[in-house]
């Protein structure tokens, strides 16, 4: 259902001059009231409005009303009721298609106009609860030195993932609203627990993973503004694998938005200090990641994601030079960066293990 709803809003253009094309087709065909039927145009007039906008909804009057011009200079009799093929009989059928025509393109603008203005307000609505969201988050994790900005940096890795997946706009805004709130659940949790650096029991544990339902009880406590992070929320820690064979795959069972933010909480995990063990170099979590690929995590996601990592290193300090090795010189000076210096420790050491692995 969440890949054909994908589908159905990237190629909405597509279907809806089809079923343009449907509608002119049938109503020459099979209607007899072709000047009553005209009115069936208004439907996808509204739900372009709807999806596109003013500029959709107008659009789309006009080529309705081109296809149907189209059809009735094609076709003279088309319109005419039976027994009046006269002048008379012809300016009605023009004064009906021009009043048909003038009540469709006005419908699409009014309609259009009205969903833009919700829209405007919407989004104004969303960038200022993402933007308390932030700020909540920060507060929450600025005790911890190790944790202090996690969610913040998840949420930017999870938004430049969506977009290299194509995501729709609402789409990426919804994981990114997830990602700022994944960890939310651990509020409920002592810090002890968290902040433990040996080992953690088996009740302990349980205890850890108990966070994603109560990240998604406190959600759904908030009523309908966060309704559509909460399926994210509740699985961003569910295996791909982890899923009933007789149901279907990671794929159709874990929301999409789960599974970007599966992988971007990983990442950071691993490249970040912990109590217990030291951060590794971004390249070797990325290696990570990469091998658990279709076990873990979703394939399509960490392709979506490697095609992004040399900027989010970049972003995270301040240069690929020490942390992606595996973009080439001749790709960094297509996108516009200096090739790497052959003198660092991290090139060094993959240098090295070239030297090793080469065949004498």
């Amino acid at each position: 259902m969440e890949r054909l709803k994908i589908f159905v809003l990237r190629n909405f253009e597509k279907i809806l001059v089809t079923c343009l094309l449907l509608i002119v087709v049938a109503t020459h065909l099979f209607v007899v009231h072709k000047m009553v039927f005209l009115n069936i145009f208004f439907l996808p007039v509204l739900v372009s409005g709807f999806v596109l906008g003013r500029k959709g909804a107008i659009l789309t009057s006009l080529l309705s009303i081109a296809l149907v011009v189209y059809v009735s200079v094609i076709y003279p009799q088309t319109f005419q009721a039976r027994g009046l093929a006269t002048s008379s009989g012809n300016i009605d059928v023009v004064m009906g298609l021009i009043l048909w025509g003038g009540f469709l393109t006005l419908a699409g603008y009014v309609v259009g106009t009205l969903y833009e203005q919700k829209e405007k307000k919407v989004h104004e609505l969303r960038r200022a609860y993402t933007g308390i969201l932030e700020i909540l988050t920060k507060y929450l994790e600025s005790a911890d030195r190790y944790t202090k900005g996690h969610s913040l940096r998840v949420a930017d890795t999870s938004t430049d993932i969506a977009a290299a997946m194509n995501l729709p706009e609402h789409e990426i805004e919804n994981v990114r609203v997830a990602a700022l709130l994944h960890d939310v659940g651990k509020i409920e949790i002592s810090t002890d627990i968290i902040h433990k650096a040996a080992s953690l029991t088996e009740r302990e544990r349980k205890i850890i993973e108990s966070h994603s339902e109560g990240g998604a009880r406190i959600l759904d406590s908030m009523g309908v503004v966060l309704k559509e992070s909460i399926p994210i929320v509740l699985a961003h820690h569910h295996y791909y694998r982890d899923v009933d064979s007789t149901t279907g795959s990671g794929r159709d069972q874990i929301p999409l938005g789960a599974r970007i933010i599966a992988v971007a909480d990983a990442f950071d995990a691993m490249v970040t200090d912990r109590p217990y063990r030291r951060g590794k170099p971004g390249w070797l979590a990325l290696e990570e990641i990469e091998r658990c690929a279709g076990d873990q995590f979703d394939p399509d996601v960490v392709r979506a994601f490697k095609s992004v990592f040399p900027e989010i290193m970049e972003v995270e300090t301040g240069g690929t030079e020490a942390v992606c090795p595996m973009m080439g010189d001749v790709e960094r000076e297509k996108r516009g960066k200096r090739p790497l210096r052959k003198t660092t420790e991290l090139q060094h050491v993959i240098e090295e293990r070239a030297k090793i692995s080469r065949p004498a």
